[in-house]
């Protein structure tokens, strides 16, 4: 009988790999137990499983913080050399700045001071999947507001600032900071809407201003030290410091840690599997691996990479032992 495959094995060995992440890698390094696993078994528990993204609130509902500050992004996962990958379309890629092949996760990300919890995802397929990206974050506020959810804010850039999700969050009783479009129609004097970006700039304030579309918000300008410039809007009309909009508004970025932690320490690009189903199952693992990362880095303070080069210290040092 074999070695018996499972989440919790299968998680432990995407966290202490290096780079490689295959069945075939993972079978080789539990050729030491009794009765190791073929690597066509752990091939096959990949496809078998049918682990769904609400299965992950099981795994972070201890800990997380329901008072958290909730962002949503999206990113994509290259699979540009999987040509024949059953999850695989186009999606644009922002290191890329192109689209590439790949993978779309649509990832909302609690925060509170120095948390970075994954608490949803969604995988978007495209037309093929019939429910675009606006469609998974609303479903993904709803679930957030069944589960307790009393974020302070809710967070997005600009791809997430329909009129539509901004109405959605007005009607959980919450708040939001969202990115603006340079091109969005706002204005001072009744009648005459003019794009934000051609507001009076010329100082650091908050200006309070009527979306087309939705109603008064606050909006500001925040530019950052490479020259970008960002639009910011939200619908809490007590936010008018200036400072404390624009540090607020950069807490955002956590989901950016967020997506270049996953994808480094956790192998989520790296499923060599070309079925639908042992994609999926992999991504699941992949959220399960991280957040097994990042509640050990909030209790002992070491981070996800160190941790990982802990593990494989450990094994140079057994080799060498």
């Amino acid at each position: 009988m074999n070695y018996e495959i499972n989440l919790d094995i299968y998680t432990t060995f995407l966290i202490a790999n290096g780079n490689r992440y295959s069945g075939v890698e993972m079978a080789k390094a539990l050729r030491e137990k009794d009765h190791p696993p073929a690597h066509d078994s752990i091939s096959r528990w990949l496809l078998e499983q049918t682990f769904e993204p609400n299965d992950l609130w099981k795994y972070v509902a201890p800990r997380v913080h329901l008072e958290s500050n909730l962002i949503v992004d999206d990113a994509t996962l290259d699979k540009r050399w999987s040509p024949t990958n059953e999850l695989v379309d186009y999606h644009w890629s922002g290191n890329e700045h192109k689209p590439i092949r790949g993978i779309s996760l649509v990832n909302f990300l609690a925060t509170h001071n120095s948390e970075c919890v994954p608490v949803d995802y969604r995988v978007y397929e495209g037309t093929k999947g019939g429910i675009n990206k606006n469609e998974h974050f609303q479903a993904m506020l709803d679930t957030a507001k069944e589960r307790g959810f009393k974020p302070p804010y809710v967070m997005a850039d600009s791809w997430y600032s329909s009129l539509e999700n901004m109405k959605k969050i007005m009607t959980l009783g919450w708040k939001f900071i969202f990115g603006l479009k340079e091109n969005r129609l706002v204005n001072e004097i009744q009648g005459k809407s003019v794009h934000v970006s051609t507001l009076d700039w010329t100082k650091k304030h908050v200006r309070k201003v009527w979306l087309k579309g939705f109603g008064f918000v606050l909006v500001a300008q925040i530019v950052f030290k490479n020259g970008d410039i960002r639009y910011i809007a939200t619908n809490d009309l007590s936010l008018t410091d200036y400072s404390d909009f624009s540090a607020l508004s950069k807490k955002r970025w956590k989901i950016e840690e967020f997506h270049r932690g996953i994808k480094q320490t956790t192998g989520i690009e790296k499923c060599y599997s070309v079925k639908r189903e042992s994609q999926l199952t992999h991504i699941f693992a992949c959220f399960v691996a991280f957040v097994k990362l990042e509640f050990n880095r909030l209790k002992t303070g070491v981070s996800w990479y160190e941790q990982k080069a802990q593990a494989v210290r450990l094994g140079i040092s057994m080799a060498f032992a």
